[in-house]
């Protein structure tokens, strides 16, 4: 009879064509076990690597990469050390959350781009969440009235990017992601119009990023002074036909958000066709882990486990809402991710990969940016889909 740790051991490697047959629950709790405590020990090296005045990046070509408090990602770190601290109840992650806090908390008022809701819902978010401490709640009703001063009423959504020379009033798919701090502000005694904002942003986006097969462009181009569109294009995708695969785990995570708030079948039916999309696409591999793009002109390529963390994390929610059939397949489909992940195809060894946990995802493929590097915001998702399935399944 193997040892408890020998049959850990083999859930983490076994090969796809061995893992037909989903887990237990006890193995899926070793399995969430080991990785939160993996964890801690690894991001003991990713804070020793990383300046007391900067966030960590990524990790390429044998050296750590840092940022500024106002890259995108910034608040995926001190968020992840929330998620490890409601795990293991360490002292020491929760000290280093609150160093990470105090050095982001500035970028409540930022407004150079949308991403205010990653760099501050995904980091104080979690810190009120678990705390319950209401100076964490003030950060984000004042980020809250910062991220709407991007709202444009002439085309009915929240502008993305700035004005640049190939681009005259982007909105991207990812900015589905920041509605969630607007609704969540706006449940929390906020006002109503973050509320209003949200919804009237989701719904432009349903109406002009999908196509009838429930894939979705990464930029739509509009013209603030009619309101009509310029262009639909995909910037990080294989070209503006194709399935850009971190694009579609954000509108699935987003779409599905959307239904937790507002109960409206809409938002569920969307993220249930943007589900059929993903699982059932010819090209997702067999452990579910997506190449960077659906449709890449070269396939076999560049897998991005960013991409596959967002959507184990999105379908483990979209299993709390639909019928018994469905919800087998949603969560059936996470665990097969969740597994992949934790393998060692994926997840770094004790002391390497600069101290993150997952390896192999995709920045952005055509620009040779952050291609097959680690990158904060996958051990964020891989993280929170883990604790999504002990709380919802165990």
């Amino acid at each position: 009879m193997r040892s408890t740790l020998g049959k850990l051991a083999l859930i983490l490697v076994l090969p796809f064509s061995a893992m037909a047959q989903q887990p237990s629950k006890k193995q899926m709790q070793q399995l969430i076990d080991e990785n939160m405590q993996f964890a801690v020990k690894q991001y003991k090296v990713l804070q020793d690597s990383t300046p007391a005045n900067r966030m960590p990046r990524t990790f390429a070509k044998g050296r750590s990469v840092t940022s500024d408090t106002e890259w995108w990602c910034s608040g995926f770190y001190p968020g992840t050390l929330w998620y490890l601290y409601e795990y293991t109840k360490d002292a020491n992650v929760k000290a280093e959350a609150e160093r990470r806090l105090a050095i982001l908390e500035k970028e409540k008022r930022y407004t150079g781009n949308h991403d205010i809701g990653f760099m501050i819902y995904c980091s104080f978010g979690n810190a009120y969440r678990i705390t319950g401490d209401k100076k964490y709640k003030e950060v984000i009703d004042t980020a809250a009235v910062y991220q709407i001063t991007r709202y444009r009423p002439s085309i009915h959504s929240i502008q993305s990017w700035n004005k640049s020379k190939n681009l005259n009033c982007p909105v991207i798919i990812d900015n589905m992601m920041n509605l969630e701090q607007l609704l969540w502000t706006a449940e929390k005694g906020g006002d109503k119009k973050f509320r209003e904002i949200a919804i009237t942003h989701a719904n432009t986006t349903l109406k002009n990023h999908y196509r009838p097969d429930h894939s979705t462009f990464h930029i739509v181009d509009y013209d603030l002074s009619t309101g009509g569109i310029i262009k639909k294009v995909n910037g990080q995708g294989a070209h503006d036909t194709s399935a850009w695969s971190r694009g579609q785990a954000w509108g699935l995570y987003g779409y599905t958000m959307m239904y937790r708030f507002t109960k409206d079948k809409t938002y569920l039916d969307q993220a249930q066709g943007i589900a059929a999309f993903i699982l059932n696409h010819p090209n997702l591999p067999a452990d579910k882990i997506p190449y960077w793009d659906y449709n890449a002109p070269q396939i076999p390529t560049s897998r991005d486990a960013s991409a596959g963390a967002i959507a184990a994390s999105a379908l483990l929610e979209l299993g709390q809402y639909v019928g018994k059939a469905d919800k087998a397949k949603y969560v059936d489909a996470a665990v097969v991710m969740l597994q992949s992940l934790s393998s060692d195809a994926y997840r770094a060894k004790l002391g390497e990969n600069g101290g993150f946990l997952l390896k192999n995802s995709v920045g952005h493929f055509l620009a040779n940016s952050e291609v097959d590097v680690p990158l904060t915001y996958a051990d964020y998702y891989f993280l929170e889909g883990l604790l999504r399935y002990k709380k919802w399944y165990l």
